[in-house]
C-alpha cells in the first residue's frame, strides 16, 4: 500500500458530455482545476497524480449546472465557480482577463497584452507570450479562451480545435464574421 504524504494531494475527477465532445473535469476538492475537450491540445497536461473519479463531488455537481445553462444558451459567469487553474503569475493574470470577456463577446491577443503591460507598469507585452497562456489555459470554456482572436478577426489558436471554437462562438451569438 503506497503511504501518502502530507504533501500529495488528492486530485478527483469526472466526465460531462457536451455538444462538443466528451470533457473532462478536475478538482483539488473544492475547486475546479480543469476542464478539457477531449483530443485537445495539452489536454490534463496539469494533472501530475491519477485521479480519483468522485461525479458527486460538490464542485462538480455545480460545474454541470453551469455547463448545462451555459449549452442551453445561458449566461453564467466564471466567477459562480471557484476555479483554481495551475499556472505561473503570468498565465494566472491572462486567465482573470479572459474571466471578464463578456459572453458573445470577442478580444484580441493583442488588446490583452496591452492590459497585461498596462498592469505591469511595462510599455509594452508579447501578444505571442499572451497566445501561450490563453493556449495553456486548463478550464477551458469556463475561462473562455475561445473569446479570443486575432487583429484581423480571425479564429486563430484554440487548444480544442478551431471547429469547436466556432461552436461556442456560434453558440453565444458572438458579434464577428465567422469564415
Amino acid at each position: 500500500m503506497k503511504k501518502i504524504n502530507k504533501t500529495d494531494k488528492q486530485i478527483f475527477k469526472t466526465y460531462y458530455d457536451s455538444p462538443i465532445g466528451q470533457l473532462l473535469l478536475t478538482s483539488d476538492g473544492k475547486a475546479l482545476t480543469g476542464l478539457w475537450i477531449e483530443g485537445q491540445k495539452y489536454f490534463a497536461s496539469t494533472i501530475k497524480e491519477e485521479p480519483i473519479q468522485k461525479d458527486e463531488l460538490e464542485i462538480f455537481v455545480k460545474t454541470k449546472d453551469w455547463l448545462d445553462r451555459y449549452f442551453a444558451g445561458q449566461k453564467p459567469l466564471p466567477q459562480e465557480l471557484p476555479l483554481a487553474p495551475e499556472g505561473s503569475d503570468f498565465r494566472k493574470a491572462v486567465w482573470k482577463i479572459l474571466c471578464n470577456i463578456h459572453y458573445g463577446e470577442v478580444m484580441t491577443y493583442g488588446r490583452i497584452a496591452k492590459i497585461i503591460a498596462e498592469q505591469k507598469g511595462l510599455s509594452s507585452m508579447s501578444a505571442q507570450a499572451v497566445g501561450n497562456a490563453v493556449g495553456h489555459n486548463p478550464i477551458s470554456i469556463i475561462i473562455p479562451c475561445h473569446r479570443v482572436i486575432g487583429t484581423n478577426g480571425s479564429l486563430t489558436g484554440y487548444a480544442g480545435g478551431i471547429e469547436k471554437k466556432k461552436k461556442l462562438l456560434q453558440l453565444e451569438g458572438a458579434k464577428i464574421t465567422l469564415p
